[in-house]
């Protein structure tokens, strides 16, 4: 598996997904936060809301994805994600033709680098220590929200 190099653009855009995830954090929910970038401006920021609003499938990443709205020009969007994406989220981020991702952490969940470089996307990980410490907090505070967000499987 092949990684892409990071930019400082890339730690400047992880930042305002961190935030999200942040915000999250503090309304009781998971911490997964996400920005979509085109030619470096934020056009759709999300979180994950599963508990916030009860919605299953109110990722990080789809939740970004929604607020974005309908668009023709994914193809020219960067994701920045506070966490490695489950297979949910990998496949919208397929569907909707995204090429690049950057990932705040792969550490408290691995999610499915693999599966996207191998079908072309441009994956960077940056281990970032915020996200992977906030993400870490969250974990030991709630285990039976953060199972229930992934499925009670940690190997999704």
């Amino acid at each position: 598996m092949k990684l892409a190099a990071v930019t400082e653009l890339d730690r400047k855009f992880i930042r305002e997904a961190y935030n999200e995830a942040a915000q999250g954090f503090d309304q009781g929910g998971v911490p997964v936060g996400a920005v979509m970038v085109k030619n470096g401006e934020v056009v759709a920021r999300g979180r994950n809301k599963r508990v916030q609003e009860g919605d299953a499938v109110m990722h990080g990443e789809t939740d970004c994805l929604r607020s974005a709205g309908v668009r023709s020009d994914y193809e020219q969007i960067h994701l920045y994600t506070t966490l490695s994406p489950c297979m949910m989220c990998t496949g919208a981020i397929l569907h909707f033709n995204i090429p690049r991702v950057v990932i705040g952490e792969n550490k408290n969940f691995p999610g499915n680098i693999e599966f996207l470089t191998d079908r072309g996307v441009e994956v960077v990980l940056l281990d970032d220590r915020e996200c992977i410490d906030l993400m870490s907090r969250f974990i030991k505070q709630r285990p039976d929200i953060w199972l229930e967000d992934i499925a009670g499987n940690e190997e999704v």
